[in-house]
């Protein structure tokens, strides 16, 4: 099993919104970033992700699964856009901010800090363990 991290607008798909999904999931669509695209082609059904707020919140709110590997985005008809589907798992006890993120040295070469900007982002063994140890969930 392999750990990603899903960043996502509150405004624009919320945790909530995930979670009201229930075991159906949804497509993580909209995606137009060629390496988040190629991370997502990594991916295989049972990896697990962090849910993350960005832009106002910017915190790991939620653990998410993926149920279903890459295949055409269905929001374009380019091609080269694709997409895995996800569910959510549960809410984290206490959201992990960025800043939490920042100031822990173990977490220091995270991909969220060193390339903050990408949507879909890999996360190590090691930083899963950290990120659920801070957020009062079992890794």
């Amino acid at each position: 099993m392999r750990y990603w991290l899903f960043k996502s607008e509150p405004s624009t798909w919320s945790w909530d919104q995930q979670v009201g999904k229930g075991d159906a999931g949804e497509e993580w669509d909209g995606v137009r970033n060629y390496q988040a695209r190629n991370f997502m082609r990594e991916m295989k059904v049972g990896d697990r992700g962090f849910f993350y707020h960005s832009q106002t919140e910017k915190a790991v709110v939620g653990i998410v699964e993926v149920i279903a590997e890459a295949h055409p985005d269905s929001t374009t008809d380019d091609e080269r856009w694709e997409c895995v589907d996800i569910k959510a798992i549960g809410p984290v006890q206490t959201p992990v901010t960025l800043e939490m993120v920042k100031a822990d040295p173990r977490l220091e070469e995270m991909a969220l800090i060193r390339n903050s900007r990408l949507s879909v982002q890999p996360v190590t063994d090691a930083e899963w363990a950290v990120v659920c140890e801070m957020a009062g969930v079992d890794p």
